[in-house]
């Protein structure tokens, strides 16, 4: 295998050893299925960043050669800086960047270069870095009402479902994302969905709006629960102690007082995988008993 690498150039070396590098990480971390989907539990954030650009990479190549485009959804918040490893070698040259479609799957009705932007965070941490096709990146129309921006976000992206840029779900109209990816917040949202909120009940539209966030910005778009749940793939990046008690809650299914948006994340006819490290996972009790398997194998 080597010997043919050598044929083949430095970039077919570096394939290889981003290849073996990949398994030892996976032998190496903790994983394990649940009724909410497959958890992969790391040591660090740079860990998890890691292990998350490998993830992301696999999915684009997938998508690319299955259907020619790779339709990726972000939100904002701590899993944008947990993106920055697709900047670096080898992602940076291995993956198709000219076949990714961007979309946000919440942004906060701000200007494009305003600090709270979604936009403006993927912009300098990720999207300005990679050689991206500028036109397939779909943000936000900044200078419209969050009830005009959220009509306008859903029309552009019908229309990419008609041509098949985005694919479409199986078993409704909605569309069908090669990946979404969401973070958590302590109080179990995803996306701009809020616990308690009217905005959970909404299944006619693919991106509905609110204008009384309980965090600021009050003004947000955000996808609905049904095109988040027709994704190929989903995927929850949960990082920090704060969020611990939370995740123990949505994965656990455990009571609560409260109807949590996470735990209603649950794409029907697609993967769902969350990305954690050990302070985020510590009271998961998948996690415990992984722990105690290691303490009692030393």
């Amino acid at each position: 295998l080597l010997l043919f690498c050598h044929n083949r150039g430095v970039d077919a070396r570096g394939r290889v050893y981003f290849l073996v590098a990949r398994q030892i990480r996976r032998m190496s971390g903790s994983g394990c299925h649940t009724e909410r989907g497959e958890l992969r539990i790391y040591e660090s954030l740079d860990e998890v960043a890691t292990e998350l650009a490998d993830y992301i990479a696999e999915l684009s190549e997938v998508s690319v050669k299955e259907r020619g485009f790779f339709a990726i959804a972000l939100s904002g918040g701590s899993l944008i800086s947990l993106m920055r490893k697709l900047c670096e070698a080898p992602y940076n040259k291995t993956v198709d960047w000219s076949k990714w479609y961007i979309f946000w799957a919440d942004e906060r009705v701000v200007a494009k270069n305003h600090p709270d932007s979604n936009y403006k965070l993927a912009k300098d941490c990720l999207l300005s870095k990679v050689p991206l096709i500028p036109s397939h990146v779909y943000s936000i129309n900044d200078s419209l009402s969050a009830e005009e921006a959220a009509s306008e976000y859903e029309f552009v992206l019908r229309q990419l479902v008609k041509t098949r840029t985005v694919g479409v779900s199986e078993i409704n109209d909605c569309p069908k994302f090669d990946l979404i990816l969401l973070g958590m917040g302590p109080d179990g949202h995803v996306a701009s969905l809020f616990p308690n909120h009217m905005a959970l009940e909404e299944e006619d539209e693919w991106v509905t709006f609110i204008t009384d966030s309980p965090e600021p910005p009050p003004e947000r778009l955000t996808f609905t629960l049904p095109v988040i749940n027709s994704a190929s793939n989903v995927a929850v990046v949960v990082t920090g102690i704060s969020k611990a008690a939370t995740l123990h809650l949505v994965i656990d299914d455990v009571g609560s007082d409260s109807v949590l948006p996470a735990r209603m994340v649950n794409p029907g006819n697609g993967s769902l995988v969350w990305f954690l490290d050990k302070l985020a996972a510590s009271q998961l009790e998948a996690f415990k008993c992984t722990e105690q398997e290691g303490k009692s194998g030393k």
